[in-house]
């Protein structure tokens, strides 16, 4: 039986931040939510995070400052960005830095779903295997 992934949320906003752990976790997921990039940093789930879902405009450090802080750290998690304020100058910025998704809030479930499963490619729950 294969380890069951575990996915990072990071997003300021609780009901966001729940409402995405509860998505995650319903398909089948190891879900863990932080209120911080730097909460998220300071955890112990960092090494073992399978993708990354964060918000990008947050108090303190932002979703690509937590990108380009995990690069210098050699960590090259998957990367799923969540933004109300999407521009493309931002959306070309975090491809550039080997990003999975670049959803608009409220994002769609569905996209989401394509999102994590792209960037877990072989670690999918046995549930949504196809």
């Amino acid at each position: 039986m294969s380890k069951i992934p575990v996915i990072a949320i990071v997003d300021d906003d609780d009901s966001v931040r729940e409402a995405t752990r509860g998505l995650v976790r319903s398909l089948g997921y190891i879900a863990e939510a932080f209120p911080s990039a730097e909460d998220y940093l300071q955890s112990d789930r960092v090494l073992e995070t399978a993708c990354l879902i964060t918000d990008v405009q947050m108090p303190g450090m932002s979703g690509v400052d937590l990108q380009d802080r995990l690069i210098d750290l050699g960590h090259h998690t998957p990367i799923i960005f969540m933004t109300a304020f999407p521009t493309e100058t931002l959306r070309v910025r975090v491809a550039e830095g080997g990003a999975y998704g670049f959803l608009c809030k409220p994002y769609d479930e569905q996209n989401l779903l394509d999102c994590l499963l792209k960037a877990l490619s072989m670690d999918r729950p046995k549930s949504r295997e196809q």
